[in-house]
């Protein structure tokens, strides 16, 4: 049980990370959250997937792999950077359920399992790719509660109005960096879904638009971490390298494919225009 409080605000919690336990086992609200997060991405992805023009068969697959495939990714890159407390008892790296998911390594592990699925289908990869990135936004925005429930993630102090004290900060305010990834992830789902929706030309441009919004983000509030995963010798935080990378590649691609059309999106608008003139003339 935790006492969490943002006294600059005037809010006060009382948080257990144990939802209930069935036995001797008990289920977090870490993974409920986490779950949540991939179910409703998972409906978004059902309602979209023909905007995108793809097969819902085709995409329900690897969403599915994917899922999979982004856990163990996480688990990996998770134990990768900390090999200090697995290398002398290598059965933990088993232990998922004590915790230790890095969600790049779920990004990473995500996207190679959509794409071999993908692959395997003959199905085009960068449409797929679109609407997945849009879910990967709607389970980050929510999944971040679960490390509030966790009380993890969190910053260095600050004296900020919205900082947070519970008994894992110290007692000392702190920066909320869950709460900072949760809103800027939400608000990039809904800018970029209806962006997408009037101003997309061409496959991918969803997916380098993601690679923008979160890697600027993740850059900078990684650097408010006390939690953070580091290159081995450099004394770089691996996520500030990632997010760099994908960001200075994201805006790249944007920059590059800035003049290119693809006639799948216009049709698709002309095509729902059309439909609404239809039902606006029988009215």
């Amino acid at each position: 049980m935790y006492n969490v409080s943002f006294p600059g605000l005037g809010l006060d919690f009382k948080i257990n990370p144990v939802a209930f336990s069935i036995g001797t086992y008990d289920v977090r609200w870490y993974g409920i959250i986490i779950t949540c997060g991939m179910l409703l991405a998972l409906a978004y992805a059902y309602f979209s997937a023909k905007r995108f023009n793809v097969e819902w068969d085709t995409l329900f697959d690897c969403v599915l792999v994917g899922i999979v495939t982004g856990i163990i990714g996480a688990r990996l890159f998770f134990v990768l950077f900390s090999l200090d407390k697995y290398i002398n008892n290598p059965l933990d790296i088993f232990k998922i359920h004590e915790g230790g998911l890095a969600i790049y390594g779920g990004i990473i592990g995500g996207f190679i399992g959509g794409v071999i699925v993908a692959k395997v289908k003959k199905a085009k990869i960068l449409p797929i790719l679109d609407v997945a990135v849009l879910g990967f936004l709607i389970g980050q925005g929510i999944g971040r509660w679960g490390n509030f429930f966790n009380q993890e993630a969190f910053g260095t102090t600050t004296d900020l109005p919205w900082r947070m004290v519970s008994e894992n900060t110290g007692l000392v305010g702190v920066h909320p960096c869950f709460l900072y990834e949760s809103l800027w992830c939400l608000l990039g789902f809904v800018l970029i879904h209806f962006l997408s929706k009037k101003f997309q030309k061409y496959p991918g441009q969803v997916l380098y638009a993601y690679l923008v919004w979160y890697g600027f983000e993740r850059m900078i509030v990684e650097g408010l971490r006390t939690d953070s995963l580091m290159l081995p010798f450099w004394g770089l935080r691996v996520s500030q390298v990632i997010s760099a990378l994908i960001l200075i590649f994201g805006i790249i691609m944007l920059i590059v494919n800035r003049n290119k059309e693809d006639e799948f999106y216009d049709d698709y608008r002309r095509k729902k225009s059309l439909g609404r003139g239809k039902r606006a003339s029988k009215n």
